[in-house]
């Protein structure tokens, strides 16, 4: 099992993403100005820029905040009126995840050369596998492949796998909208003994479950969407740095202009939800201007007083795969396939 390190600074790559970002956010009464591409600058043959996939991303956007919204808490004698907010909090974690993989599917379409699975893809936990990458050094267990259908103790399922046809190699990955609550447990270790057990059947199973699509390599990746320090030669990687899975520059800031507008609508529901469970009249913000507070509803400011006007009026208030190979009908010859964890390829 082959570990391969990276030494490509990763400040680089967290830089630029960071300005692409911040450019994303500037919004100014001109056309909207896309990724800034100069030749010199670029990493990768394949290019994808926000402004082109915009409505795509916007709507992922819209659908994971109305899943958010549509859900009802149930009663909690100690939170009590406050539970529609810790449970709207819990929405969000499992949302954010979900948002990130449709993301990265949608962006991964910049380069020709990548298949996106993301149906059906639980691995058989083999426990040849397992035994293998617990009582060995994963360095001592390149280019062994294990049958997928020998008999196995439960299975994992991972959040994508990326198959990049021209390299023959596969990714396994696992996003995580943040690492932090990983800190000090044994939950990341256990998480990454099932992505390499899995890694060592994934050749046997697609090509038995995908129409014989073959690869020569596995690397495994878990992306922390927090963006934290990454470290390649454990497997751990910054979603700033997505761009080198992809091999398609500007998918890193595209996820970054993502996560700020998921966050903006995220922070609007709990906004709101903590006015109802404080009793302020529903999407009444109150604006601290010196001498003369005003109510924003959704529109032209009102008053401090005309609001209370309002509100004295109503005393009850407002309450998919088509990109595989054909079918062959012989098996193939053994090959040596290796496993590890994922790295920035080499350049041709």
């Amino acid at each position: 099992m082959t570990t391969i390190t990276s030494s490509t600074p990763r400040g680089e790559v967290l830089r630029s993403t960071a300005a692409a970002a911040s450019m994303f956010s500037h919004r100014s009464f001109g056309p909207r100005i896309g990724i800034g591409e100069p030749a010199a600058l670029r990493r990768h043959p394949h290019i994808v820029r926000f402004a082109e996939v915009e409505a795509d991303l916007d709507l992922l956007i819209d659908r994971a905040i109305a899943a958010i919204a549509d859900g009802e808490p149930v009663e909690d004698e100690i939170l009590g009126h406050y539970v529609h907010i810790a449970s709207l909090v819990r929405a969000v974690s499992f949302r954010e995840g979900k948002l990130l993989e449709q993301a990265v599917e949608r962006l991964a379409k910049a380069n020709p050369n990548i298949t996106v699975l993301t149906q059906s893809l639980k691995l058989p936990l083999v426990k040849a596998a397992l035994e293998a990458v617990s009582g060995n050094d994963w360095s001592n267990l390149d280019g062994v492949k294990l049958d997928c259908e020998a008999p196995a103790k439960g299975s994992y399922t991972p959040d994508l796998i990326l198959v990049n046809r021209a390299r023959h190699t596969a990714y396994i990955l696992d996003l995580k909208r943040s690492l932090a609550s990983y800190g000090d447990t044994s939950r990341l270790e256990e998480l990454k003994l099932k992505m390499m057990a899995s890694a060592m059947v994934l050749p046997d199973w697609l090509y038995k479950h995908h129409k014989r699509m073959m690869v020569d390599t596995v690397e495994v990746a878990i992306v922390d969407g927090a963006s934290r320090p990454s470290d390649h030669a454990t497997g751990i990687w910054a979603l700033s740095e997505i761009d080198d899975l992809l091999e398609i520059d500007g998918v890193a800031a595209c996820m970054a202009e993502l996560r700020l507008r998921f966050g903006r609508r995220v922070q609007q529901l709990l906004e709101a939800e903590a006015r109802k469970a404080l009793g302020v009249a529903d999407a009444v913000h109150l604006s601290t201007v010196p001498g003369k507070p005003l109510i924003a509803l959704n529109g032209p400011a009102r008053s401090y007083e005309e609001e209370l006007d309002v509100l004295q009026d109503d005393d009850h208030g407002t309450d998919d795969v088509d990109c595989f190979g054909d079918e062959q009908d012989e098996e193939p010859e053994p090959v040596r396939i290796r496993v590890g964890f994922a790295s920035r390829p080499r350049r041709h």
